[in-house]
């Protein structure tokens, strides 16, 4: 009776292997198309937006290799992702200008912050958060999505990101929550983007301006004056600041199209190592599992033998499932050899992601540091233009109480 169980048991693990090869994956192609505004608002009613530089998310990265990252890619994808965001935004029509910002506190009448919390060539997952100047959340949502491997097709990449879904479904979320807002609202969104820019320039002048209510949001108090000397010059630093962003828009579009190329082809190759990691993975748990379960069988047999036959039996199941085990270990090895092939391909694209120096309308600068940095210097610059035309101009006025 041994014999036969052991016998069988190896047999049915073998086939339990077999039948654990056949598999089926479905995934969606459709990409959503790009909603439009059901009115036509006035173009001073007309919101801009700055998408803050994603979180790269390198912090809770877990420390194992089932989910490897590569440090450089992932910095890189979060300056290429916002840019998608920022492309699927106008081309709706319904925004003023659509900014990728490398300050996340930069004030802008909608502010979109990202967090990426997963991507490789198979899946992508972000979390993405948008507010705008008052204070108020208009979206808090996380977003996922599966590639196919029709994405990845010649014919497919021209046309599309093989993530192109989620960028269109955050514009269309966010076309939503403007849709809902009354004209007073957008009018008050843009005043306080204006005074909170003021404030950071020079906030002894424009004190008392603003309030937080117990939730935070922040509530016009008083108006400056009409013509206020202080608030002209306010709204000139901000012409040239925004002037600075477009320049850094440019380069935004620049690194996005000389990255395309590197990062598809890094993409395909993920989208194949992910999907051979995951059938290795999983084939080599099944050996191992078939392997163990033979293995048992076989010294169980083993040990209430009683003839030379059942003792053989045995011994031939135990040999069977040593080779499933052995075979399960040397397929996780080569899962590992392909997760160091995708570490390559990760690290290869490194020297294409390097900044550019940064070519202003007037003059040529180099910024050293990180994009963050060379924001900072630029902000600190624009500070001092601003007191230096500020002078002795006295303080302004405030006039009647706002909407």
């Amino acid at each position: 009776m041994w014999r036969c169980s052991a016998t069988v048991v190896l047999l049915t693990s073998v086939c339990l292997l077999a039948a654990g090869c056949v598999s089926q994956t479905v995934k969606s192609t459709s990409v959503p198309p790009i909603n439009s505004p059901t009115e036509t608002v006035a173009d001073a009613l007309l919101l801009d937006v700055g998408i803050a530089v994603f979180d790269p998310g390198l912090d809770e990265v877990p420390d194992d290799d089932e989910q490897p990252v590569y440090t450089e890619v992932r910095k890189a994808e979060a300056r290429f992702m916002p840019n998608q965001v920022a492309q699927a935004m106008q081309q709706s029509g319904a925004w003023g200008a659509v900014r990728v910002v490398p300050d996340p506190e930069r004030v802008s009448d909608l502010s979109v912050h990202g967090k990426i919390l997963h991507s490789d060539g198979e899946r992508i997952e972000l979390q993405i958060q948008a507010i705008d100047s008052r204070g108020y959340e208009w979206l808090d949502k996380r977003y996922e999505s599966h590639a196919s491997s029709y994405a990845y097709r010649t014919t497919t990449r021209s046309t599309n990101d093989p993530f192109q879904a989620v960028y269109n479904t955050i514009a269309n979320d966010l076309l939503q929550a403007l849709q809902e807002l009354r004209d007073i609202d957008r009018q008050n969104v843009r005043l306080v983007s204006e005074l909170l820019f003021a404030q950071d320039f020079s906030p002894e002048a424009f004190e008392g301006y603003l309030a937080r209510n117990p939730k935070d949001v922040y509530l016009v108090m008083r108006l400056p004056a009409d013509n206020d000397p202080m608030l002209e010059r306010v709204r000139t630093i901000r012409e040239r600041d925004h002037m600075y962003i477009d320049t850094m828009q440019a380069y935004y579009d620049s690194f996005g199209e000389e990255m395309l190329g590197p990062y598809d082809e890094w993409r395909r190759l993920s989208y194949e190592e992910v999907i051979a990691m995951q059938e290795l993975r999983a084939e080599s748990r099944r050996r191992l599992i078939a392997g163990a379960v033979a293995v048992a069988a076989g010294i169980a047999g083993a040990a209430n033998s009683d003839s030379y036959e059942q003792a053989a039996a045995s011994n031939v199941a135990i040999i069977g499932g040593g080779y499933l085990l052995k075979s399960g270990l040397e397929k996780r090895n080569e899962a590992q050899i392909h997760v160091q092939a995708l570490e390559e391909v990760g690290m290869s694209l490194e020297s294409e992601i390097t900044p550019q120096v940064i070519e202003l309308e007037d003059r040529s600068i180099t910024l050293q540091g990180s994009v963050d940095d060379q924001y900072a210097q630029w902000r600190s610059l624009l500070a001092e233009i601003y007191a230096t035309e500020i002078g002795n101009l006295e303080q302004p006025e405030a006039s009647a109480d706002t909407l």
